[in-house]
């Protein structure tokens, strides 16, 4: 039967707005002559009905009056019938005016049925509106044995959005019974005919006594530690919870019951939205030959998602792993298959394979995402880690200068700051190196700096959530041991943003927020998955690791800071080296880096870059190791 109605929809809308049209011009005469319409008079609304509907109908569909659902009619459809009526009042005046110049015509009553022609087409559909959300929903719970009854926190918009999609949707096994709201203006009053029901504070006691099975956090704006203490509410009522996402991944701020989902790390962490500049990044990426290299890792994929929503020309994907690359080409070409991808195999130290790429595809704006990242399997790596995170990098930027690449955007890290392992003096290497080589090069060399991103490949986020998953214990560091954190999205987004700024030569650095301490990190994640730390799971402290520090920093001392126009992005100050002074060192560097011990290639990293401090030295394990 619904299925029939859905078929004939058009048509039985129609059908009830020529009634409305009939019935509006009826009233119109019954009420100017007090329901006793003389014959004339009669005679001449008889002849009228038809004009009426030929004339007003098609004004009603022009306006897409017969388009959209009753039961989720809004003040914008409302908004719509007013402007059709007052199109098809007008026209139908005109047309009485004309054809019988007001003969058996009232004036009262064309004012009259433009009046009620307004309130019976607009009345019609917020009276569906209504039945449906007071009645319906008492019926299907009637009906059903048990039912999921959802307290939302918030009783903003997206809370009043999802309120409307639990009462209108017969399909939701679930009833709304009220909102909690910290703002006092809210409470005690009604949205949408359900109550504003308490507070935080009241949260235990509205869980008990209304017998709550889960409670919806609905305040895509809240940070992440209004979050944490609504979650920690939450628990101390031994209550389901949910959330609906941050302001940044909902798409034109619609909110839906479908987007709702358990509460992760990184709601709690409350990293605010970005206000990106896109016009700037469109700019430089705009129809441009784009070349990332280590697409296939977590920030490399996720900048290759971001630069696909700027229509470069071409996105030219590297790596290593054919597994990675295969996986993130797939991705990129079911969101968007009309930008030319093309998936490229191979190492960025391989320097006759990279050129090949650049002669080939002559990259406009290089984004370099791919390094060797994991600190203690570095300290055992000296030499893998100087050839891939230096000489890959000089090679790529080598190349960039030669085949005229516009902007080339480097990926740092923290750790590249007063290093305490190999991986970070690497990286501060491979920094210095592209700072030098902008004050030679026509190339805008720009580097970023950030720290650890949640989630990514290798991240000791993961790692917690294998050891949860198999009983534990959580293996932590040290219980001091602090980092700073940021999202994979925001990371990639920040990286974009720093590539449309500055001349070249500069250090981006990113807001990172506070810092966190890993062991807290630990907990909650314990807590998420639905256990009680250091009862259910056990958190072990195992010692730092070889290279690793306790704190991390973004900032060296003679570096300084300065603000830029973006609130989450400032520059280091420069630090002048020397291009030829720089390139000789690092020349000398990978020269003998697989035929050195481990302590002399720490020596020559120290030659580099003084501020290298060789702590937590590893055993002598690598394939440098002393024969």
């Amino acid at each position: 039967m619904t299925d029939t109605l859905l078929k004939f929809r058009f048509a039985i809308i129609f059908f009830i707005t020529a009634l409305l049209v009939i019935l509006s011009l009826v009233l119109s005469y019954a009420l100017r002559f007090e329901f006793s319409i003389p014959f004339d008079f009669f005679s001449r609304l008889l002849t009228l009905i038809p004009a009426a509907i030929f004339i007003k109908l098609p004004i009603f569909w022009y306006f897409g009056c017969f388009r959209g659902w009753w039961r989720y009619v809004s003040m914008p459809d409302l908004i719509q019938i007013f402007k059709a009526n007052v199109v098809g009042t007008f026209l139908f005046i005109l047309y009485s005016v004309v054809i019988y110049r007001l003969d058996g015509i009232p004036r009262s009553v064309l004012f009259l049925d433009g009046f009620f022609c307004f309130v019976l087409v607009g009345g019609v559909r917020f009276i569906t509106r209504a039945v449906r959300e007071k009645y319906f929903p008492a019926i299907r719970l009637g009906r059903l044995q048990s039912s999921t009854r959802i307290l939302v926190y918030g009783a903003g918009h997206a809370g009043q959005m999802i309120a409307r999609e639990v009462q209108s949707n017969r399909s939701l096994t679930s009833q709304v019974i009220g909102y909690v709201d910290d703002d006092p203006h809210k409470q005690k009053t009604t949205l949408m005919g359900i109550p504003v029901v308490g507070m935080r504070d009241d949260l235990c006691d509205l869980v008990r006594d209304r017998q709550v099975d889960q409670v919806v956090i609905a305040i895509p704006s809240a940070t992440g530690r209004q979050v944490a203490d609504i979650v920690s509410e939450c628990r101390n009522a031994a209550v389901d919870f949910k959330i609906l996402p941050g302001v940044s991944d909902l798409i034109d701020g619609r909110v839906s019951i479908t987007q709702i989902r358990d509460v992760d790390l990184e709601d709690l962490l409350g990293r605010a939205a970005i206000h990106l500049d896109t016009d700037k990044i469109r700019n430089y990426l705009e129809g441009k030959t784009v070349f990332v290299t280590g697409a296939g890792g977590s920030i490399g994929g996720e900048i290759c998602r971001q630069i696909m929503k700027f229509n470069p020309a071409q996105l030219i994907l590297f790596d290593q792993s054919e597994t990675a690359i295969f996986n993130i080409e797939r991705e990129l070409q079911i969101a968007d298959s009309t930008i030319n991808i093309q998936p490229l195999i191979g190492d960025i130290c391989n320097h006759t394979r990279v050129r090949d790429i650049f002669d080939r595809f002559r990259p406009q704006v290089v984004f370099h995402a791919a390094a060797y990242k994991h600190v203690p399997l570095m300290e055992f790596n000296p030499s893998e880690a100087i050839l891939n995170n230096i000489q890959g990098t000089k090679i790529l930027a080598d190349l960039s200068d030669v085949f005229g690449v516009k902007t080339f955007v480097m990926i740092s890290t923290d750790k590249a700051v007063r290093p305490t392992s190999i991986m970070g003096v690497c990286k501060r290497i491979a920094e210095i190196y592209v700072q030098a080589f902008n004050q030679e090069s026509k190339t805008h060399f720009i580097t970023t700096r950030f720290g650890n991103v949640l989630g990514s490949n290798g991240s000791v986020i993961p790692v917690f959530r294998e050891q949860i998953r198999n009983g534990g214990p959580v293996t932590v560091t040290h219980p001091e041991i602090t980092r700073y954190f940021m999202t994979i999205p925001e990371a990639a987004q920040l990286v974009l943003q720093a590539g449309s700024m500055g001349g070249g030569g500069e250090i981006y650095l990113f807001d990172m927020g506070k810092p966190v301490k890993i062991v807290q990190l630990a907990e909650e994640l314990i807590k998420l998955s639905g256990f009680r730390p250091h009862d259910d799971i056990d958190i072990v402290f195992t010692g730092l690791r070889p290279g690793e520090k306790l704190y991390e920093e973004l900032l060296l001392d003679e570096e300084g800071v300065m603000s830029t126009h973006h609130e989450k992005i400032c520059v280091a100050g420069a630090s002048p080296h020397s291009f030829a002074d720089i390139r000789e060192k690092i020349n000398n560097l990978l020269s003998v880096c697989r035929s050195l011990s481990a302590a002399d290639l720490r020596a020559l990293l120290s030659d580099v870059v003084p501020e290298y401090q060789i702590t937590n030295v590893p055993e002598n394990r690598s394939l440098n190791s002393p024969k």
